[in-house]
């Protein structure tokens, strides 16, 4: 019997990646062990991850491969094993509500989650090249491995100019000897590439140009261009780690420490120790150490470090708050409801992390367009370097040294950095803001929306109505109507079923004794109530078994108009009464609706309310609507429109999950615990409509700013193209080109991390 081959997800950290060029490099040198597949490798993240069968690669070659092509491997941080997952709900179940309007539960199926796996992480690392280490973070350039690179080659041309200067006869020697020494480490770099099978890498390139031109008789043009690539190598890491600290700060948000409550004491543990169910002492001024729940106090908690809310929220016992808040007033007492690697930050970070992983069609594109340019930039120097002095008869060291010029253009690392810089600055953007997408694919297809439609409950409004009337037809008091419609809605958590029972409960009334309750799939709810069947349902529903008459239609038409929904209360053809509710817009939607036109998209809402009360809202909030739409009606109207064009779907990310699939962009609105993230691509954390233009207005500035770097990076590469072939520039122009791009397009992103996207332009 054939032993079944076992496969192991592996996770690593790689420093020392500062451009497209070397996660291309790992990813093709990996990529070609035995065992090895579903490589990913992430600059800005510096992850790489792969699925490893053992008994062909062990990990100590993957980590040995990655080590010789001149970067440093570890084993991941525990931090980050588990896989971005949010629960539905509190309780982890999924409620999955159809369209809360109208009444028209959706029943209850309480399906739990499917956790991701865990991923396998160990690993064996040891420090040390001359690519960054995770002890350089922090550290100035010259305290670096690469800054003390360069450094070391600055003296040695500083030497050879003082000797050229003091002793011209050997001056062309000591550039030949601060050529070879400086361009040594590059060289070791290139074999080791070169033996992976990757013949066409930048460190490739600079050995052959610098070699070649102490070939042509310019040591000193050579020993000056193996300097400026060890300052350009610096500039990179500079810049990529400019665009990673974003992305760093997050993890710093949470507290080291926490106060654990033991009996009547409290003592210092580390707060990644803490664990579901143990109490912990917030005291003023200190950060909240865990997702949790007040057990005691009350106290004002500043989210703004989690979702951008700059305004304090007052928060007492039963509320949730996240890690990281700040509580700004007094101490407050807080049970932990979610472990150290699960907890609102954590998901975040390994959302960001994991978003390079999504990676955007013009990203996916440039990738492909990078591996064939360096190949064709290489044969047309070989081009050049031959045709002129075989065909004309022009002299070689001219055509030679172009040449080498030209390889030096050969290198697309501004290119493939030109995406994924953006992206990471875009996203941490966001998420400082409580804006969180899933990746470069989501960003890409939210800048070309003009569609926005909302689910109305809990988006458009808070999602909390209160009942505002209750109008008497065959019962004979109000609390005999309560207690029938609170009875058949015991147990439900509706919205406008909790609009029922918090009224019965503020009148006194107990709910009658209930069984059998089932929901009518966007229709209402029937159960059985004192022996006997009863309804709570839409209007519409009740005119159709019996339940409404004429008058008591005219009466939900007028509760209608006036923006309120309402219900029917019956027994079989016994109406009870009608009892009308209202949800109020949030006090943003009409200004978000307004932003959305200005920017010219289009918004409409999708609900289940009959049209006389989505005409209501809708008019009040100066949109479209499209009324009396159950789950698959959305669905379908949602690939109608998305046929013609981008279309973003916002809901409270619970119901009409299919909607949110459907969309070109499914946004789920709610607070980070209770968003159901693997159904939406992008979540809004602040609960605020305005944060939905917010969100579109950062796509499309993150597009711009590629298009720019595109532009940077081809531009520059096609202007010293051209300039090289003629002459006009040489072999440290054409350095200066490559590792300059790559510099301009990093810092070009990095104006990502000041944009504000609530600001309208």
């Amino acid at each position: 019997m054939s032993e079944a081959v076992r496969e192991t997800s592996c996770d690593w950290t790689v420093t020392g990646m500062d451009c497209g060029s070397c996660a291309t490099k790992i990813k093709d040198a990996v990529a070609r062990l035995p065992g090895v597949s579903g490589v990913e490798v992430g600059i800005m993240t510096e992850r790489l991850r792969l699925t490893l069968d053992e008994a062909q690669t062990g990990r100590d070659k993957i980590e040995k491969t990655v080590r010789a092509l001149g970067y440093e491997i570890a084993p991941r941080a525990a931090g980050a094993k588990k896989d971005f997952v949010l629960p539905g709900t509190h309780d982890g179940h999924d409620h999955d509500h159809a369209a809360h309007e109208g009444h028209d539960h959706a029943g209850h199926d309480h399906g739990p989650k499917a956790a991701a796996a865990k991923r396998d992480e160990s690993g064996h690392g040891s420090p040390g090249h001359v690519h960054d280490d995770p002890a350089d973070r922090g550290k100035r350039w010259y305290q670096t491995a690469k800054g003390k690179l360069v450094i070391f080659t600055a003296l040695l041309l500083g030497a050879a100019w003082i000797i050229e200067y003091l002793a011209p006869e050997i001056g062309k020697w000591a550039f030949v000897a601060a050529c070879l020494i400086g361009v040594a480490p590059v060289a070791q770099r290139a074999f080791a590439a070169l033996r992976m099978g990757q013949p066409f890498t930048i460190e490739s390139l600079m050995t052959i140009a610098a070699i070649g031109a102490l070939f042509i008789d310019a040591a000193e043009e050579a020993a000056l261009v193996v300097f400026l690539f060890a300052v350009g190598e610096v500039l990179e890491g500079v810049a990529a780690g400019k665009a990673r600290d974003g992305i760093r700060a997050l993890a710093n948000l949470v507290p080291k420490t926490a106060q654990l409550v033991t009996g009547d004491t409290t003592r210092e543990v580390p707060a990644a120790s803490l664990t579901i169910g143990q109490t912990v002492l917030v005291r003023p001024g200190d950060r909240i150490p865990a997702d949790g729940e007040i057990v005691d106090g009350s106290s004002g908690v500043d989210e703004s470090p989690v979702t951008g809310e700059s305004v304090p929220k007052t928060r007492g016992p039963g509320d949730a708050v996240f890690a990281g808040a700040i509580n700004t007033e007094a101490a407050l007492r807080v049970k932990v409801t979610k472990g150290a690697e699960d907890n609102t930050i954590a998901r975040i970070i390994r959302l960001v992390e994991e978003a390079e992983e999504a990676r955007a069609p013009t990203e996916r594109f440039i990738d492909r367009f990078s591996r064939w340019y360096m190949p064709a930039i290489v044969a047309v120097a070989a081009l050049v370097v031959l045709v002129p002095p075989l065909a004309f008869g022009q002299p070689w060291d001219t055509w030679v040294y172009r040449g080498l010029a030209l390889l030096l253009i050969g290198c697309p690392c501004a290119l493939v950095i030109s995406v994924p810089a953006s992206i990471a600055s875009a996203m941490s953007t966001g998420a400082r803001r409580g804006l969180l997408m899933k990746g470069g694919a989501v960003i890409e297809a939210a800048a070309k929306v003009d569609v926005v439609t909302f689910d109305k409950t809990g988006t458009l409004t808070h999602g909390r109505p209160q009942v505002t009337d209750l109008v008497l037809f065959g019962a004979t008091t109000e609390a005999e109507l309560l207690a029938v419609a609170a009875g058949v809605e015991m147990g439900s958590s509706h919205p406008l079923a909790i609009a029922i029972l918090n009224k019965a409960k503020d009148a006194g009334v107990t709910a009658l004794p209930s069984q059998d309750a089932k929901a009518l799939m966007g229709k209402g709810v029937v159960a059985t109530v004192g022996g006997v069947p009863a309804w709570v349902a839409s209007p519409r529903y009740a005119m159709e078994h019996g339940g409404l008459d004429g008058l008591g239609l005219r009466q939900a038409t007028i509760f209608e108009e006036d923006g309120k929904t309402a219900v029917a209360v019956f027994r079989e053809k016994n109406l009870l009464g009608l009892i009308a509710m209202r949800d109020e817009p949030r006090a943003d939607a009409k200004d978000a609706v307004r932003q959305l036109t200005a920017m010219g998209v289009t918004s409409v809402i999708l609900t289940g309310d009959n049209p006389r009360t989505a005409a209501a809202i809708a008019g009040s909030l100066g949109l479209k609507f499209e009324a009396d739409m159950m789950p698959e009606d959305k669905l379908a109207y949602i690939r109608e429109i998305g046929s013609k064009g981008g279309v973003m779907m916002i809901g409270d990310g619970i119901n009409d999950a299919p909607a949110l699939k459907q969309a070109s962009v499914g946004v789920a609105m709610g607070s980070g615990t209770d968003v159901a993230l693997e159904t939406a691509d992008a979540a809004i954390l602040r609960d605020r409509v305005t944060d939905i233009p917010a969100t579109i207005r950062l796509s499309r500035a993150a597009m711009a700013n590629i298009r720019q770097n595109v532009t940077i990076a081809l531009g520059l590469k096609a202007v010293f193209l051209v300039t090289s072939v003629f002459g006009l520039t040489g072999l440290w122009i054409a350095i200066l080109a490559d590792t300059g791009a790559t510099v301009l397009v990093t810092l070009n992103a990095l104006r990502l991390l000041r944009f504000n996207p609530e600001r309208e332009a």
